[in-house]
């Protein structure tokens, strides 16, 4: 009874703080992203968005230093890129809880251009958050059922033009857009369903990967490949501030993305459709192989 009375005190004091964080970087956040959407200058935007970038960063540095001080989780990376990397570049991660977005800005942040999500349209009405995730930035989409898509084909196209639109922005400033492939968390109920033929993983959805690729053209050319393993079967955010997650087991590496995969039209072009589904596959199925061992590795300890 006490272990659950002092994990319910942790969630709520960590969630308070996280609140706290977040309100004194959001208002001084939307303070400037209203002044960039007002003047709209070129000088005053390129400022306005190192501004949003630097509030950002501090935002993440709390949050990270809030992870290292209110929990016990040690997180081990493998290949982790230089810092400081600039230029526009894409990243891909298994996607297994809401946990894995701290993750991957605790490790990135300041090492690498801010990253920016997908996150669907609904949202951005979410308090306050919603709000600075529009002024960073962060496109929102809406996503087709193919039962919908079917009624209305026209709404096929929609995802494709709002992706160009936010990768649009993104062409003429660093960044690193974040791309869980499997379009939703892993569970093994979602996996069965499926009939994955990955052990840990959903089967990968090659759509965002190649809308980004066709909306950024030549401007992306390294992707970093994230894969991300909880030893402990816990991984909700719930879990993290309870402490009842010993360990993060983390592997990355940094691949160029092959020239013929970029700047092509994924709906118009069989051939590149074939060629970038074959090219998520291949990096899906050594990403498995890679949760195996990092699985293994945990087990043996």
């Amino acid at each position: 009874m006490l272990e659950k009375l002092v994990a319910f005190l942790r969630i709520v004091i960590a969630g308070l703080l996280l609140a706290v964080n977040s309100v004194v970087h959001i208002l001084p956040l939307l303070v400037v992203a209203l002044l960039k959407l007002i003047l709209q200058i070129r000088a005053v935007t390129t400022i306005c968005d190192r501004i949003l970038a630097a509030i950002a960063a501090s935002w993440i540095d709390v949050n990270s230093w809030l992870f290292d001080h209110l929990t016990a989780t040690r997180i081990e990376v493998e290949g982790l890129p230089d810092e400081d990397l600039q230029g526009q570049m894409l990243v891909i991660c298994n996607h297994q809880s809401w946990v894995d977005i701290p993750v991957l800005q605790k490790l990135f942040n300041r090492r690498l251009p801010l990253l920016r999500f997908f996150l669907k349209s609904r949202l951005i009405w979410v308090p306050l958050l919603g709000l600075a995730w529009w002024a960073l930035d962060f496109p929102f989409m809406k996503r087709y059922s193919r039962e919908q898509i079917e009624r209305r084909p026209e709404l096929a196209g929609r995802d494709i033009a709002a992706t160009r639109r936010a990768c649009r922005k993104f062409r003429h400033i660093p960044v690193a857009i974040v791309n869980f492939v499997e379009g939703r968390r892993f569970t093994r109920a979602r996996h069965d369903a499926q009939r994955s033929p990955y052990q840990h993983l959903l089967k990968p959805r090659a759509g965002g990967t190649a809308f980004t690729l066709d909306a950024m053209g030549d401007a992306l050319e390294t992707l970093i490949d994230v894969t991300i393993a909880y030893p402990d079967a816990r991984s909700s955010l719930a879990d993290l501030f309870a402490n009842r997650i010993r360990e993060i087991r983390v592997h990355v590496r940094q691949l160029p993305i092959p020239e013929q995969l970029r700047g092509r039209d994924y709906r118009n072009d069989p051939e590149f459709r074939h060629a970038i589904q074959d090219w998520i596959n291949r990096l899906w199925a050594e990403k498995d192989a890679t949760l195996d061992r990092l699985k293994a590795a945990d087990a043996n300890k």
